[in-house]
C-alpha cells in the first residue's frame, strides 16, 4: 500500500477538481493508487461533475424545513429553469433543507463537509457531486440560513413563485401563532419591507431622508417645518418598514395591528426576505 501524503492528495485534487476530502478518501480506499482512486471517483461522478463547476448558476430554488430545534432556509442554484423543476434536484433541496434544520450547522462551508444519512453516509458535498453527474449541470448550495425555535416563539414560511422568493417571520410572545406569521411572510413577499419596525432604521438613513425632506420644502414659514418632516418621516416608515405596512389583506389596519388584534402580547422582532440570486 503506497502512503497517502497531503501531496498524493493534492496531485489527485489537481488531475480531477475534486475536493480534498473526497480525494483522500478515495486514495485510502484505493490503497493509495492514484489511477484506481481517479478511476473511482470517476464512477462515483465527481471527476465529471468537477468539470461543470465553473458554469454559471443563475436559476434556483428556495427551500425550508423543520427540524426539532429551528427552522432552516437554503438556496440551492442549477444552471436552467428546466432542471430546477426536475424532481432528481426537487428531492435534492428537500433533503438538504432538512439536513439543515436538523443538525444546526455553524456555517455553510462546515455544512458541505458533514456526512449526510443517505447512500453509505457520503458528505453532503459528495452528495451534491452525485446529483451533477445525476442531472448534468452544475449545482451549488449557495447560502443557508438557520431560525432557532423557543418555547414563546412561532416561526412562519411563505414561499413565492415556486420558491423564487421565500420570508420568514418570526414572532414572539408565545408559540401556536405560527399560521399568523406565516401569513405576515405572505406580506412581505409582496410588499418587500427593508426592516422590521421604525426602531431598525439605522441613523443615517433617517437622517439622509430627513435632509432630503428639508431640501425639498426650502421656503416653508420655519413652524410647518418640523411638521412637514415629521411627516414624511411617518410616510417612509409606512413604505419600509414591515409593521407600518398596510396589511396586504386588510389595507385598512397596518401589519403591527393586524398583530395586535390576535394578542397585545405579540411581537414581530425579525424577517427574513430571500430571492434567487441576490
Amino acid at each position: 500500500m503506497a502512503e497517502v501524503t497531503v501531496e498524493l492528495i493534492k496531485e489527485l485534487r489537481d488531475r480531477t477538481g475534486v475536493g480534498m476530502g473526497a480525494c483522500k478518501k478515495a486514495l485510502l480506499e484505493s490503497q493509495g493508487d492514484l489511477e484506481q482512486a481517479i478511476m473511482a471517483l470517476r464512477k462515483a461522478g465527481m471527476a465529471s461533475a468537477a468539470k461543470k463547476e465553473t458554469r454559471a448558476t443563475n436559476e434556483g430554488t428556495i427551500s425550508a424545513a423543520e427540524g426539532p430545534f429551528c427552522v432552516s432556509l437554503v438556496e440551492i442554484n442549477a444552471e436552467t429553469d428546466f432542471v430546477v423543476k426536475n424532481d432528481r434536484f426537487q428531492e435534492f433541496c428537500r433533503t438538504v433543507a432538512q439536513e439543515v434544520a436538523n443538525t444546526s450547522p455553524a456555517s455553510l462551508d462546515d455544512f458541505l463537509k458533514q456526512t449526510i444519512d443517505r447512500d453509505g453516509g457520503m458528505t453532503v458535498e459528495e452528495y451534491r457531486s452525485s446529483v451533477i453527474q445525476t442531472i448534468g449541470e452544475n449545482i451549488q448550495i449557495s447560502r443557508i440560513l438557520t431560525i432557532p425555535k423557543g418555547p414563546s416563539k412561532s416561526v412562519g414560511v411563505y414561499s413565492h413563485m415556486g420558491g423564487k422568493i421565500v420570508v420568514a417571520v418570526e414572532i414572539e410572545g408565545k408559540s401556536g401563532v405560527e399560521a399568523l406569521a406565516k401569513d405576515i411572510a405572505m406580506h412581505a413577499a409582496a410588499a418587500a419591507p427593508d426592516y422590521v419596525d421604525p426602531t431598525a432604521v439605522p441613523k443615517d438613513v433617517l437622517e439622509r431622508e430627513k435632509e432630503i425632506i428639508r431640501s425639498q420644502i426650502i421656503g416653508k414659514p420655519e413652524h410647518m417645518v418640523d411638521k412637514i418632516v415629521d411627516g414624511k418621516i411617518q410616510a417612509f416608515f409606512k413604505e419600509h418598514c414591515l409593521t407600518e405596512q398596510p396589511f396586504i389583506k386588510d389595507d385598512k389596519k397596518s401589519v403591527a395591528e393586524i398583530v395586535a388584534d390576535q394578542d397585545k402580547n405579540l411581537k414581530i422582532t425579525q424577517f427574513t426576505r430571500w430571492s434567487i440570486g441576490e
